[in-house]
C-alpha cells in the first residue's frame, strides 16, 4: 500500500520515518524549510526505540506539488488545520482511500468525515512525544510510541485492510491498536492531552512538575476529574478510570516533555488552545456539566461566554 504522511512535524515524521526505514511506499506533505530541508538532505529522526535513523531518500512534497494518490492517509496536523486540508485529502485520496486523522481532539473523524463526501475517514489517536528541533530532524523522546485507531459505529471498513495497515505498523517498531471502541479511545487520549497542555500552558512548567506531588500534580487530577465526568456525561464505556489510566501516561513521559502547545505559546506561534481548552467548556456547557478548574484556565486564555 501507498501511505501518505500530512502534516511532517515530530509526529507525521516519526510515523512515515519509521514507516520508511522499513521500506514502506510513503511519502510526505510538509511545507516551508522544513520540506525544502526534506527534500535535499533527507530526513533524520533521533529516536529513543530505534536511535538515529538517517532517511536521504524520502519523497516529500508541497501540498501543490503532489499528484499521485494514496492508498493510507496520516492526518498529522494541527486541529486548527482541518479546514484547510480538507481540499488537499479530496486532491490525494481516489475511491479506495482511508484517511487516519491522529490529531489531538475529539470527534475528528466525524467532523472530517462531514466534509468529505465519498472520502472513508475513521478515528484514531497516537501516544508519542517528539519534535522538530531543527528543519529536517526530528526527536523522538523515550520508548512510548503507540498508535490507537478503528471505525466509529456504522462505518463499514474491510477488516483486512485494517490489519493490513496494524500490522504493518507493528513491524516498524510502532504499538498498534485496532480498536474496537474507538470513540472511547480516542476521548480517553483526549482526556489525557487537554489536560496535560492547560495545566503545563497555564503554569509555564513541564511534564515532570507535574510528575511531582504538590500543586501542580493535583492541578492535572483536579482537570482529568473534570473532562471524565464529560465522558461519562456522554455515555462512552471506558475499561480504566480516566484519572489513573492518564496519570500512569504522565509518569511514563520524559520529564522534560512539554505539550505541542505549550511549545507554539512560548514561540509566539498559532496554538491549540481552541481545540483543547475552550472546545472542552462549550462541550461541558452543552451536556450540563460544571468544570470550574478548566473554566478558570480557559478564562485566562482569553475564552469568554
Amino acid at each position: 500500500m501507498k501511505y501518505l504522511i500530512i502534516g511532517t512535524g515530530g509526529i507525521g515524521a516519526s510515523i512515515g520515518g519509521f514507516l520508511a526505514s522499513n521500506n514502506n511506499d510513503v511519502d510526505f506533505i510538509a511545507r516551508g524549510e522544513n520540506l525544502e530541508h526534506i527534500k535535499k538532505y533527507g530526513l533524520k529522526i533521533k529516536s529513543g526505540i530505534k536511535g538515529e535513523l538517517n532517511l536521504p531518500k524520502i519523497r516529500a512534497f508541497s501540498s501543490e506539488e503532489y499528484v499521485d494518490k494514496a492508498d493510507v492517509i496520516f492526518i498529522c496536523v494541527k486541529s486548527y488545520s482541518i479546514n484547510d486540508i480538507i481540499p488537499i485529502i479530496k486532491k490525494v485520496s481516489h475511491e479506495n482511500s482511508l484517511v487516519i486523522p491522529l490529531m489531538n481532539g475529539y470527534g475528528v473523524g466525524e467532523r472530517m468525515s462531514n466534509s468529505l463526501n465519498g472520502v472513508k475517514v475513521i478515528d484514531g489517536c497516537i501516544y508519542i512525544s517528539a519534535f522538530i528541533d531543527a528543519p529536517g530532524s526530528i526527536v523522538q523522546l523515550g520508548s512510548l510510541f503507540k498508535i490507537v485507531f478503528g471505525t466509529r459505529k456504522g462505518i463499514q471498513i474491510d477488516s483486512n485492510i485494517l490489519n493490513d495497515i496494524k500490522n504493518t505498523l507493528v513491524d516498524c517498531g510502532i504499538n498498534t491498536i485496532l480498536s474496537e471502541k474507538i470513540e472511547a479511545d480516542t476521548f480517553q487520549k483526549f482526556s489525557f492531552v487537554s489536560p496535560c497542555a492547560a495545566c503545563g500552558a497555564y503554569y509555564d512548567i513541564t511534564v515532570g512538575a507535574m510528575q511531582e506531588d504538590g500543586e501542580y500534580r493535583e492541578t492535572f487530577k483536579e482537570l482529568c476529574e473534570e473532562i471524565k465526568q464529560i465522558g461519562n456525561k456522554l455515555e462512552l464505556n471506558f475499561d480504566v478510570d480516566i484519572t489513573e489510566a492518564s496519570l500512569k501516561v504522565l509518569d511514563s513521559l520524559n520529564p522534560d516533555s512539554t505539550s505541542s502547545m505549550q511549545k507554539d505559546i512560548k514561540a509566539g506561534r498559532k496554538a491549540e488552545i481552541d481545540g483543547q481548552i475552550f472546545d472542552v467548556v462549550r462541550l461541558a456547557k452543552n451536556l450540563g456539566v460544571e468544570i470550574p478548574v478548566y473554566y478558570k484556565i480557559a478564562k485566562h486564555f482569553g475564552y469568554a461566554l
